[in-house]
């Protein structure tokens, strides 16, 4: 996984918290790991053998998958569980390449929005229930305590306030590392809070430009859920 631009204001709140939150839905240890079915990889830096790649049926295999990568990643995971990790090599690899860095920056809030509505709903199998598990997820995890610390004047319960500090804390650390992978002072784990309400709006709105039809943009080009191309009124 190349490193990612990390420089600007809206990049260094929102890009450590979307590496953090990759590696909770693709643990790494799990996508490496031969006798598990979690795949992954990260499209800005793929190396994948020629054999490999005979074998799935090429790119050819993944061209409907909006989630290209991690397509690509799951076929040739199933190599390996098939027995034919010779021809996948072994396996997949997912990790960090520090010495490896993106020259692409990220133009303001925007262009992270972008990139992160393209494929959320798609990650959530373009499934209602799904989203709105995740939202009511997000906001009981990163919502909740900080609201419970910063509204202690108004609902005067230390106990609620205790705990929601102790969440808080938790959530900070756990950002720790990725936070010192990107060289930024290990405090702006306090920030993850507000990058969790930024990433459940943006899954938000993944969902309602899939069921507008305008879900998937890429290039140039839309991908919508095939619910929402039902619900379109035939061309005349």
């Amino acid at each position: 996984m190349a490193m990612l631009s990390c420089a600007a204001p809206w990049e260094l709140l929102l890009i450590p918290p979307f590496v953090y939150f990759f590696q909770m839905l693709y643990p790494f240890a799990w996508a490496n790991d031969p006798r598990r079915r979690t795949a992954a990889a990260a499209g800005g830096c793929v190396l994948a053998r020629r054999t490999a790649l005979a074998a799935i049926g090429g790119f050819e295999s993944i061209k409907g998958a909006l989630i290209d990568d991690c397509a690509l990643a799951r076929r040739i995971k199933d190599l390996t569980l098939a027995g034919n990790g010779a021809v996948a090599g072994g396996g997949i690899w997912v990790g960090f390449a520090p010495g490896t860095r993106s020259i692409r920056p990220y133009e303001g809030l925007r262009s992270i929005w972008t990139m992160v509505a393209r494929t959320a709903y798609t990650q959530l199998a373009y499934s209602p229930a799904l989203l709105a598990g995740t939202v009511l997820a997000l906001a009981l995890i990163y919502l909740v305590p900080p609201a419970a610390v910063l509204a202690l004047p108004v609902h005067g319960a230390p106990v609620p306030a205790a705990l929601g500090l102790a969440a808080w804390a938790a959530m900070a650390l756990s950002m720790g590392p990725t936070l010192s992978l990107y060289g930024q002072p290990r405090w702006l784990g306090a920030a993850l809070p507000v990058a969790g309400v930024f990433y459940g709006a943006m899954t938000v709105d993944s969902g309602l430009r899939h069921w507008r039809g305008r879900g998937g943009a890429w290039k140039g080009r839309t991908h919508a859920s095939r619910r929402a191309l039902e619900r379109k009124p035939p061309a005349l």
